[in-house]
């Protein structure tokens, strides 16, 4: 985002088209030193500059307000469709006070400037005032509604007062707080009064009425804008109100559940609005913080609407109440009604959500959430296609069932990963594609888990994606199908047996609970030794092992069972028994259960031998889980490839044979422990960095005028690299894991045991 820099290949840029960089190709197939101001001499990035997003020739000091900037710079095109080349940054207005009449001389952080025209104040048309972010100590701090931030206000006021009576739009944020303004050009005195949103492209007219907002003022959300609303609609609950973080998430939920609600019905059956704050309404809200209870019922009879629709799939409960007050319905659907969320990209969609249930849903079983980076490798790796049954038995919020329907979505429903496509393009592909997801999602995709709130989030992000329940059902996983009918989802699980049964599963991956501290007992453990029929298992690790000291060879001596197991050690077994012959298995597993030389270890790593092929070994570091999860731990990414009984019997008859195994150590995931990004330098120490090409619709009366602006920015530092998340697909900015393994499957493929002689 605030890392990267713009140029152009627009006919007739004429002066204002910027110069290319000394030393760039314009390939975009090439890394290039940055380049000063000038273009005439190379430029070497430090350590504290960044790419300038809106100059296209600059680099910058990066600072915070500064990446807030570049932020909302990455917006004003993707969002708004607005053309960078009509932007200048620390912009010089000579402003008079409203309240002392003194003049002085004040910078706008972004100018936009009428379409075209020259670059002087008589042509701004909005303003932008950006401050550094808030370092707020306390662990709960208050939004600034509207009508606490009267010296916000004032301050872009003065901006656009000093800018003339052309400039009609004002913005104000400082990455916690963010105010819209809009001066009405009809009045005599100038009224700078809220806004929900701004309109997209150099559009100059406002909906009055205001009520067709949700659909009609932007096509589709910027995944960091989107994020940024939907975090601070769960801030407003939670410090605003005064409920848990846990609690405020649920009812945002339910009210993101409204609006998706209401967008279909307008949609689809050619409805009104609902969820909407008009002009009126939002007029109220620069003078009191109580919202309006028009608003605010509106909101409260889509959700009575919502439940009833899905009474039959028993999504929402009698204990599901929308219980915020008229304040908190009436700023959250401020926010949000904007947003056309059945158009933006659902790309962006799962990362709003995923950031949201990663820091304020949190499991007591030993869960540890899979950060993204690890889950969508996983998923990349296994690569579960559209016939397949994919399931994770400790689902948790749903991480790698979201990134399961992304992956197929960017595979199947749109060309070549989405690259090259402008984000407006890909959002209506990806709407359109949504029908064939929700039946993948329903007839294919499943989750698990214990923890009843983690599995309704899990369904809940399924819903967002794809209009449809996901198969997310409150279950103990080690128990299942066999025990367990106590539990709320073993019964709908139950009736998908002929999918995610024993033997049934073809792709499962997952991140099962570690630790000692929460072992299993009881007879739970008794399912892993016997059949359903009584019968000893033929395999089993649920019982003490010790080293048979008869034998020189250092085989294991199986003793009486165990009483007491750490649940990963039975997870291994479970994932195995789970999958059909040929199924593969994706488990994120502590390191010590690969490496620790104890017997009770050697029997999983023995098990695992017996039962599977080992397709692939990939060691994280800590970073991941520190930042992501809060927990030092080290851990190792096993995929399995279960064998077939015919497999089982040559290796009986001829011994085992050896193969190949692909193995890698992760050094680096694009960030520290510290959530602080990491890019890629030369030997020399230096920031090395690509040229790449990117589409983009820029609204110029109304009207899409698609743009082709060459992009400059730093290469993340991410042996994890995911393939869909690459500008171009020819270009390997760097070695990674994903490419390294596909290198490795050409080369050795036909020496798997289980290709048979074929190309794997």
């Amino acid at each position: 985002m605030g890392e990267e820099q713009l140029g152009f290949d627009i006919p007739g840029g004429g002066e204002r088209a910027p110069k290319p960089a000394s030393g760039a190709k314009a390939s975009g197939k090439g890394r290039a030193r940055g380049a000063s101001a000038e273009g005439s001499e190379p430029h070497k990035l430090q350590d504290d500059e960044i790419f300038d997003y809106i100059s296209g020739e600059k680099v910058v000091k990066h600072t915070p307000a500064e990446e807030v900037r570049q932020r909302i710079a990455r917006a004003l095109v993707h969002q708004y469709g607005i053309d960078p080349r009509d932007m200048e940054a620390d912009f010089r207005i000579q402003v008079e006070s409203r309240t002392t009449g003194r003049k002085s001389w004040k910078r706008a952080s972004i100018a936009i400037f009428e379409h075209g025209a020259k670059r002087v104040r008589e042509n701004i048309r909005r303003i932008v005032v950006i401050k550094p972010p808030r370092s707020d100590s306390r662990t709960v701090s208050k939004i600034r509604t509207f009508a606490r931030a009267k010296e916000q206000v004032d301050e872009v006021a003065d901006l656009m007062h000093g800018a003339g009576p052309q400039c009609v739009y004002g913005m104000w944020t400082d990455d916690k707080d963010l105010y819209f303004i809009r001066r009405d050009p009809k009045l005599f005195e100038d009224q700078y009064l809220p806004l929900a949103n701004w309109p997209r492209g150099d559009a100059s007219l406002f909906d009055a009425q205001g009520n067709i907002s949700s659909l009609g003022i932007m096509r589709s959300a910027d995944e960091t804008m989107l994020k940024f609303a939907f975090r601070r609609c769960h801030d407003f609950i939670h410090g605003n109100e005064g409920l848990p973080k846990d609690a405020a998430f649920w009812q945002f939920l339910y009210v993101l559940f409204a609006k998706l609600h209401d967008e279909e019905l307008v949609r689809e059956q050619g409805r009104d609005p609902r969820f909407y704050v008009d002009t009126t309404e939002l007029a109220s809200l620069a003078k009191s913080d109580e919202g309006s209870p028009a608003v605010a019922d509106r909101v409260r009879e889509l959700f009575a609407e919502v439940k009833r629709a899905y009474a039959g799939e028993k999504q929402f409960t009698e204990y599901d109440r929308l219980t915020l007050n008229d304040a908190a319905l009436t700023f959250i659907t401020s926010e949000l009604s904007t947003y056309p969320l059945h158009g933006t990209s659902l790309d962006a969609i799962g990362a709003a959500y995923q950031e949201l249930v990663g820091e304020n849903l949190r499991g007591d079983r030993g869960q540890y959430f899979t950060p993204n980076v690890a889950t969508r490798f996983m998923v990349e790796l296994l690569d579960p296609q559209l016939d397949e049954t994919v399931l994770d038995p400790c689902c948790g919020t749903g991480g790698f069932l979201r990134e399961t329907l992304l992956h197929v979505l960017h595979r199947e429903g749109l060309p070549d990963f989405g690259r090259g496509l402008s984000v407006q393009e890909k959002a209506r592909l990806e709407t359109e594609y949504r029908p064939e997801l929700a039946r993948y999602a329903q007839d294919r995709v499943f989750g698990l888990d214990f923890d009843p709130f983690l599995t309704r989030a899990a369904s809940f992000g399924i819903m967002m994606m794809t209009k449809v329940k996901g198969n997310a059902f409150q279950v103990d996983s080690l128990k299942f199908p066999r025990e367990g009918a106590n539990m709320p989802g073993f019964g709908p699980a139950k009736e998908r047996e002929d999918r995610i049964g024993t033997g049934q599963v073809d792709v499962l991956l997952t991140n099962p609970p570690f630790g000692t501290d929460i072992p299993v007992t009881g007879s739970t453990l008794e399912l892993f030794r016997k059949d359903e029929f009584g019968a000893e298992k033929d395999a089993s690790i649920a019982y003490d092992w010790s080293k048979d000291k008869e034998k020189a060879d250092g085989s294991l001596k199986r003793g009486k069972p165990a009483s007491s197991i750490p649940p990963e050690r039975l997870f291994v077994q479970k994932c195995v028994e789970w999958v059909k012959p040929g199924g593969r298995i994706g488990i994120v597993l502590p390191n010590g259960i690969l490496s620790n030389p104890g017997p009770d270890d050697e029997a999983v790593r023995r098990y695992i031998l017996d039962e599977c092929w080992v397709m692939a070994s990939v060691e994280l570091p800590v970073e991941p889980f520190v930042f992501g999860a809060g927990v030092n731990i080290l851990t190792t990414m096993l995929f399995l490839r279960k064998k077939t009984e015919q497999e089982k019997r040559e290796e009986h008859l001829y011994g085992t044979s050896d193969y190949p195994v692909f193995m890698a150590v992760v050094e680096k995931v694009g960030h520290d422990r510290r959530g602080n990004r990491l890019y890629v330098r030369d030997p020399r120490g230096e920031h090395e960095w690509q040229e790449y090409w990117e589409n983009d619709d820029i609204y110029v009366g109304n009207v899409v005028v698609p743009r082709q602006i060459k992009r400059r920015k730093r290469i993340p530092d991410n042996d994890l690299f995911a393939l869909r998340d690459r500008t171009e697909k020819d270009i390997v900015v760097r070695p990674n894991v994903i490419d390294s393994y596909h290198a490795f499957l050409k080369e050795h493929g036909h020496e798997l045991p289980w290709a048979k002689g074929e190309t794997a």
